[in-house]
């Protein structure tokens, strides 16, 4: 693969913020990308080109998704960390000639995305797509103050903070939806109905940990282990939280244990017990500190049966070492694929096909945000928020449901992906317990 003649491009196309609906550019492409499955279906045509209907009673209490606002035409705000300007600071050359690391994510993503819009158009979707750098020159902030998004429908975007913020407060005070599609935080955000996160917050993940760890065993120990950090203590809270908000017959009491590098297995062994199973929370989103307590419970799992669940960090996680081998541990994700849908082996086809590359996971989401989200606006205008719960699956079984911060609040603070799924770890590849 070319990476250089590849990012010269997409460096050239972006500079003029590409319009993804008319031209393609990222690494080199095929003349043609070939449609998505054929059993999927032609969108309905918009009724009017400007139409917009009120219905009697405003959804979630927000007056704008009362009215159905459906166009001929969509024009859409793309957002992914290229890094084009610090890649060509001195050189329109690749220092070294090797395309940075730091880089790829948001490329693939980008790439995955870019096989979406493709497939959407060939289906008779008619989009404006217009691509920002998120990490480049041009800040948000600027972008805003320009009036550069002010026709925009939608926006998605692979994005951290600051730009998680600024965004989030433009489509607010602009009502116009904005998918976070990467970043498992609300950014401080309790106020605005239009934002929605596919990657859940950890809360989330601790609430879905509980109910599987309550519901799955029926005879079990639970304990919850963390570290003594105000992070870790804020985590160990949530999921103490989830527990007193649980109806259930089934619930069995939290035990807690605070542990360090100093703790020793014959400290953490006084909580376990032998005659049932015992459920270990791990708070732990460190690959270092998860691994430091593993292996001390690797030193009493022969004596204890011992399952371990931890964080969605741990996904990358190697096990493979015989310190670690006979423990049985588990993490939460909100995205799981095991690409043997339909969707899944489209992209990867095409990916191979234009990229000469396989795709990697940020290109799956990529291509499944802007796939989900965009038949969403053209199906249903642009205040889609009421019929996201109707809308069909592309890969990852989307739960969008809407978030409440403050007690007593009527108007959504955002919509937050729900599903979880729990996967445990195995030798060879990782096998989905639930859903």
């Amino acid at each position: 693969m070319n990476y250089i003649a590849a990012t010269k491009q997409l460096m050239a196309a972006l500079a003029c913020l590409v319009i993804v609906s008319s031209c393609s550019t990222t690494r080199k492409s095929a003349s043609k990308v070939d449609g998505p499955p054929p059993s999927l279906s032609k969108p309905a045509p918009a009724k009017k080109p400007e139409e917009t209907k009120t219905v009697a009673k405003a959804p979630f209490n927000v007056p704008a998704f009362a009215k159905e606002v459906k166009k001929s035409s969509y024009n859409i705000a793309f957002f992914a960390p290229l890094y084009l300007d610090s890649v060509f600071a001195t050189s329109t050359e690749i220092p070294g000639r090797t395309m940075p690391r730091y880089v790829l994510p948001g490329l693939e993503f980008y790439e995955g995305a870019q096989i979406a819009f493709d497939s959407l158009k060939q289906l008779g979707y008619n989009l404006k797509v217009t691509v920002y750098d998120s990490k480049g020159k041009q800040s948000v902030s600027n972008l805003v103050r320009s009036k550069a998004l002010d026709n925009t429908d939608l926006i998605i975007g692979a994005v951290t903070n600051p730009e998680m913020k600024e965004l989030s407060d433009y489509a607010k005070n602009r009502e116009v939806n904005f998918v976070s599609a990467t970043f498992p935080n609300d950014a401080g955000v309790t106020d605005n109905p239009f934002l929605f996160l596919s990657n859940s917050t950890l809360k989330t993940h601790l609430e879905a940990l509980q109910d599987y760890v309550q519901n799955a065993f029926a005879n079990k120990n639970i304990v919850l282990l963390r570290r003594n950090t105000a992070f870790e203590s804020k985590l160990a809270a949530d999921f103490k939280s989830s527990y007193d908000k649980m109806q259930s017959s089934k619930k069995s009491r939290i035990r807690e244990l605070v542990w360090s590098d100093a703790t020793t297995p014959e400290e953490i062994s006084a909580i376990l017990l032998t005659d049932r199973t015992n459920v270990l929370v791990v708070t732990a989103l460190d690959e270092a500190g998860a691994k430091s307590l593993l292996r001390k419970l690797g030193t009493v799992a022969a004596t204890y049966p011992i399952q371990v669940f931890g964080m969605p960090t741990w996904d990358v996680f190697k096990l493979k070492d015989p310190e670690f081998k006979g423990l049985q541990v588990y993490y939460s994700t909100p995205y799981f694929n095991e690409k043997t849908d339909a969707y899944s082996r489209y992209v990867n086809d095409v990916f191979r096909r234009t990229y000469k590359a396989r795709p990697s996971d940020m290109a799956y989401k990529g291509f499944e945000n802007t796939f989900y989200f965009v038949k969403l606006l053209y199906n249903n205008g642009v205040y889609f928020n009421a019929k996201v719960a109707d809308a069909q699956k592309v890969i990852s079984n989307y739960d969008f449901q809407p978030v409440y911060v403050k007690d007593g609040d009527e108007i959504p603070s955002y919509f937050e992906n729900k599903n979880i799924y729990i996967i445990q770890k195995g030798d060879s590849s990782d096998v989905k317990m639930n859903r």
